[in-house]
């Protein structure tokens, strides 16, 4: 079976056909390294990592380059970074943060059992794996935004340079909206110096202390890239500049277009969509990438995951309950393009399904043929329903006696990233003791309720948020006699 996927761009499954099959390119939206990442952030990162094994599958693991970048200069970090360590000096308040969510965000992938870059590049030769930070890149983003002032597509204003979406006939193609579309339904504060309400920032100045670098189009004042601009960046470099030349057929048409472009399916608008602005007109190429690919959102217990609810859930907090791949499992159950519900439930059902799969082939030996339905149903973009539904019967057998059943087990489920452990270790698995401290507890709790009625909310979301990383759950209802505010607390599942 050829291996087909669903354009976002198209709307359609499409066969796969890769620009140079020597030298397959995916680029995906990595973290923005400023909290812990959470069970919606895990899924991207579990979806793209099973694409990845399943192309070095069909073209060779030497030729599949793979860049998800870290996001390590934005808003959201600059304010983190205030409210975390007022005592420091901004800049050195950053690079702490980044740092520390950077490293976190690591461990709690590789407990899921996703490949990372040590996992698939070879010392001395060129990488297929690369995680790009966006501030190691800004004289390349310096660059793209300079050639698209050049060619007319950008325009320098009160210090900022912004994309003019009027330059690009069909800017919303992906998120199959019309301009006028857009600007009608626009809820943001239009600047008085954009051109055009959709109009959108490549370049900005700094505020003092800010983390800021020489602008470009001869601005004198200091500044930082938009969070557009670092992707288009990031992703030509990776793909076409830094890409492994000697995999490259001589002659290759279409520089600077790559295959696959991945995230989830909240990035489609204004993210992917501006990138994709960008990259082609500062190239002039009629795309960024051939196929875009999104997953869907993610519900918690059937609601929204909100900090409100009390269902915001991080990878380190299930990890202290679940083993990693009972997480990714779980996470697998759902076609990826499928709205998921993420509980208890399915994380039980997961945990007894591995339980059963490492039983039958904690004998069983390496190297024995895929099963051709599991690579049948992932070849159809990504059924990994399907897939799993074929593992099963692959269990049933085993559970009757089938040797040759129980490797073709071991050897289908690795091929999705799954049975990476011995049996011996997966039985061996305990979740984390979590120690109490009842006073500790409440005095942090009473603290809550005293911003909360000081109304200094962001200091009882910390609170909440310490809490929760601590396995504490907390609970607000209302006191029917009272009308106050009422907390109880308990320990995490």
């Amino acid at each position: 079976m050829t291996l087909t996927l669903y354009n976002t761009l198209t709307r359609k499954k499409e066969p796969f056909r890769p620009i140079d099959p020597a030298n397959v390119r995916m680029y995906v939206c990595g973290p923005t390294v400023y909290d812990y990442a959470h069970i919606g952030n895990a899924r991207p990162v579990i979806v793209f990592d099973v694409l990845f094994r399943l192309l070095r599958h069909l073209y060779g693991p030497d030729h599949v380059t793979y860049a998800r970048n870290i996001t390590d200069v934005d808003d959201k970090i600059i304010v983190r970074a205030a409210e975390g360590y007022p005592q420091l000096p901004l800049n050195e308040a950053i690079r702490k943060v980044t740092t520390q969510t950077e490293r976190q965000f690591h461990e709690d992938i590789r407990a899921l059992g996703v490949l990372t870059p040590e996992d698939v590049n070879k010392p001395g030769e060129p990488p297929v794996f690369v995680e790009p930070r966006a501030t190691e890149h800004i004289a390349e983003m310096r660059a793209l935004i300079e050639t698209l002032v050049a060619s007319k597509h950008a325009y320098v204003a009160q210090h900022h340079v912004l994309f003019d979406v009027t330059s690009m006939p069909d800017y919303g193609r992906l998120a199959n909206r019309s301009l006028e579309e857009m600007e009608a339904g626009a809820r943001v504060d239009v600047a008085p110096y954009k051109k055009g309400p959709m109009d959108f920032v490549l370049w900005k100045p700094s505020k003092p202390g800010e983390p800021a670098w020489d602008s470009p189009s001869g601005i004198a004042a200091k500044g930082r890239p938009g969070w557009h601009i670092e992707c288009s960046a990031m992703a030509d470099k990776w793909l076409w500049d830094a890409a492994r030349p000697h995999l490259s057929a001589a002659g290759l048409a279409r520089p600077h277009v790559f295959d696959i472009h991945g995230g989830g399916i909240d990035l489609v608008f204004p993210h992917h969509e501006n990138e994709i602005a960008q990259s082609r007109c500062a190239h002039g190429t009629p795309a960024m990438a051939n196929v875009w690919m999104h997953n869907g959102f993610l519900q918690v217990e059937g609601e929204k995951m909100s900090k409100s609810l009390g269902n915001f859930v991080t990878i380190q907090e299930l990890l202290q309950e679940w083993p990693g791949e009972a997480i990714k499992l779980a996470i697998l159950a759902s076609q990826y393009r499928q709205p998921m519900n993420f509980s208890d439930k399915g994380l039980q059902e997961a945990r007894r399904t591995l339980d059963h799969w490492y039983e039958l082939t904690a004998d069983a030996g390496d190297g024995a043929p895929l099963c051709a339905d599991v690579l049948e149903a992932l070849e159809d973009d990504l059924n990994t329903p399907q897939a799993m539904a074929a593992l099963h019967a692959l269990r049933s057998e085993a559970a009757k006696g089938s040797k040759p059943a129980a490797a073709c087990l071991k050897a289908s489920a690795r091929l999705m990233g799954l049975l990476q452990s011995t049996a011996e270790a997966w039985k061996a698995w305990r979740p984390a003791e979590l120690e109490i401290d009842e006073k500790t507890i409440e005095a942090r709790i009473a603290a809550r309720s005293a911003a909360r009625r000081a109304k200094n909310f962001k200091e009882a979301d910390r609170i909440r948020e310490e809490l929760s990383a601590m396995g504490i759950q907390l609970k607000d209802s209302k006191d029917p006699a009272t009308g106050e505010i009422v907390t109880t607390w308990e320990v995490k599942r």
